[in-house]
């Protein structure tokens, strides 16, 4: 196996040579608050990806991936950032159901779902949050049951990224009736192609509609699209958190720094960076972004022993925070040009989207308020809050 450096050398110029011709334009295309952006172009970009071999390339070979060692996919995740290559599409097979499939799937949900996965041929979307389950995730009310050898799925599931662009979904669902809390819960493959699914787009304070909301009346999916038992659903979902907080973060950051840059570089062209009270922010900024490398870094710890601990939250609530604060930096280096549109009826800048888009990112994928819940209990060991 190649070393690390290298893989990043072979990732640096693959990227090089690939990112050109049809594929030029779309360097810098997508993203949070851009997943409209040459949808279809970025489609055929990762499905060229996939045939040169360069997508699950940390699975197993077995499973269609390259075997890559955490640091060589740290690496690839760095250059292909560096590179501004698209936002990916395919993301949530490849960094969550995937990975959870490897780790607790049957032999034919491997055979059946992986290789797909691999070829981009299916997306995937996360069913978890409800409208009375967001962040309390255990209060799920979406029910399934068995019938005629299917398991009959009802109930209504929002905040769905990218479900409208999506082939399958996977769902918590309650499958124990009168069951509560975590308990009761199970871990459901759900194909949304079908009779009883309803899809409907949520539009954004930035105006563009990557959220939805699902709604299943009597979406039917084979009894063999369980993953686990039925019932332990609950252990499955928070494996598959622990990997959406992979090695995928340290390019995540790679976009940041180059966000701050640019603010920074904005500060300097319009005079903002006179202030004394934009440079320590900036200052802050700087310093917060080193130390959301260094939180993630020491979070692979957790995912060379196969999936993040609680010690994740951390570095959740961390990047979360500070990017929402970079946002509102960057309007406020804009200053008075920062409350005008870019065009009409709502065209917005780049540093307009940002702010806004933002705003989420201490909501999704677990709310702050959340995330310090399970730094309290689960990392500090203090008592559990106390609910009703």
């Amino acid at each position: 196996m190649s070393s690390v450096e290298e893989f990043r050398t072979e990732a640096r110029a693959w990227l090089r040579a690939h990112l050109t011709g049809e594929f030029a334009g779309l360097r810098g295309r997508g993203g949070p608050g851009r997943e409209h952006e040459a949808f279809a172009e970025r489609l055929a970009w990762e499905r060229h990806m996939a045939a040169e071999g360069w997508t699950c390339i940390g699975w197993p070979e077995e499973y269609g991936g390259r075997g890559a060692t955490l640091a060589q996919q740290v690496a690839f995740h760095e250059e292909y950032a560096l590179a501004e290559a698209p936002a990916r599409v395919g993301h949530i097979g490849e960094q969550l159901l995937g990975p959870t499939l490897i780790a607790f799937g049957t032999p034919a949900q491997r055979d059946r779902f992986l290789p797909k996965i691999v070829s981009v041929e299916e997306l995937w979307c996360q069913g978890y949050s409800e409208p009375d389950a967001g962040s309390d995730l255990a209060n799920v009310r979406t029910r399934a049951q068995l019938e005629e050898g299917c398991w009959v799925v009802t109930g209504q599931k929002i905040w769905t990224s990218l479900a409208h662009e999506s082939d399958w979904c996977f769902v918590v669902a309650r499958t124990e009736p009168g069951s509560v809390r975590h308990a009761g819960l199970s871990y459901l493959l759900v194909p949304l192609d079908q009779p009883g699914v309803e899809i409907r787009p949520i539009t954004q304070l930035t105006g563009t509609s990557e959220f939805n909301e699902v709604f299943f009346d009597g979406a039917r999916t084979d009894a063999g699209n369980i993953v686990g038992t039925p019932g332990d659903g609950w252990r499955i979902a928070m494996a598959t958190l622990g990997f959406e907080r992979g090695v995928s973060t340290l390019g995540q950051q790679v976009g940041f720094r180059r966000e701050l840059m640019a603010v920074i570089e904005l500060a300097k062209a319009n005079g903002a960076a006179n202030d004394p009270l934009i440079r320590d922010r900036i200052a802050r900024a700087w310093t917060g972004l080193e130390t959301i490398r260094c939180n993630a870094l020491r979070m692979l710890d957790g995912v060379a022993a196969g999936a993040p601990g609680p010690e994740a939250s951390i570095g959740k609530i961390f990047w979360a925070t500070w990017h929402r604060e970079l946002g509102e930096l960057a309007m406020d280096v804009c200053g008075a040009d920062g409350m005008l549109a870019a065009g009409e009826p709502y065209d917005l800048t780049d540093w307009q989207r940002l702010f806004l888009f933002s705003r989420s990112d201490t909501i999704y994928a677990g709310s702050n308020e959340i995330q310090r819940n399970v730094i309290a209990e689960r990392v500090l060991g203090l008592p559990k809050e106390v609910r009703a």
